[in-house]
């Protein structure tokens, strides 16, 4: 799937680091000698698939359009890492760049969160481990097609279940890898749609129309701004779950990028 994303984009500095608890991450710089904003980036692949590569396009084409530094988390995947393992990394990572921002070039009081599918999962799950355990704060929420319901079995998740690439029978299986035991599933660092969402940072909520997670996105944006959290969402009509990582050879995609990092720039400015 990666030879189907945007080209790949010069990036001013690109660097593979180890963070402290063995954690890979890969940081876009797209300006030198300016400290810049942060968006740390989690990837989609249902918690099991996905690396530094995958999203690789993706995290160039961002970091150069919305002229922050991009950090890419290599969490540990599933099923060898059961929950929480990803979260937690998620987590680590996040607060070791708020905490040594300097090190990066970024500003402290810029570090946003995102990700797509199950990385849109971790990107709020890292926002409310954030608020529960005291910091870093954070400025943003960027959730792409986000899972936020493992318990979910109506509406979109059944009307949509098979025939538009990921399926209702294929998040079974992310799920059930994902997770130690069925009771975890509405565990609000799982499910964050089960989680108190009061103070989380404001959001930015896409959907895509043909996608089994469609309706779970768009009721978590609902509880978010229901708790108060200022929430966009942008339903993507005519869309199919990993749009986003199809650039290539959708046009639609490459204009996303383009408004997510217009969206961006103006979080930051602000």
């Amino acid at each position: 799937m990666q030879d189907f994303g945007v080209p790949v984009e010069p990036v001013a500095k690109i660097e593979d680091r180890t963070l402290p608890g063995d954690i890979r991450v890969r940081v876009y710089t797209p300006i030198l000698g300016q400290v810049l904003p942060c968006l740390m980036y989690f990837h989609g692949g249902g918690w099991v698939l996905g690396n530094l590569d995958s999203h690789d396009r993706e995290c160039r084409t961002l970091a150069n359009q919305a002229q922050c530094v991009v950090i890419a988390v290599d969490y540990r995947l599933s099923p060898e890492h059961k929950f929480p393992a990803a979260a937690d990394d998620c987590y680590a990572a996040t607060k070791y760049v708020a905490e040594h921002a300097s090190e990066f070039g970024v500003d402290a009081s810029k570090v946003a969160v995102g990700g797509d599918s199950a990385g849109g999962n971790l990107a709020t799950v890292v926002a409310l481990m954030a608020r529960d355990k005291g910091g870093p704060r954070l400025a943003f929420q960027l959730l792409i097609y986000p899972c936020t319901d493992m318990d979910a079995k109506d509406g979109s998740m059944q009307d949509l279940a098979d025939g538009y690439f990921l399926s209702a029978a294929g998040m079974d299986w992310f799920n059930d890898c994902y997770l130690a035991s069925p009771e975890q599933r509405t565990h609000p660092y799982v499910s964050p749609i089960y989680a108190d969402v009061k103070g989380l940072p404001p959001a930015l909520v896409l959907t895509a129309e043909y996608d089994p997670l469609r309706d779970q996105g768009e009721a978590y944006a609902r509880k978010m701004e229901d708790a108060g959290v200022a929430v966009d969402v942008w339903r993507c009509a005519g869309m199919i779950h990993p749009f986003f990582s199809l650039g290539g050879i959708v046009d639609y995609a490459r204009t996303t990028h383009t408004e997510i990092a217009s969206e961006l720039r103006s979080i930051f400015a602000a």
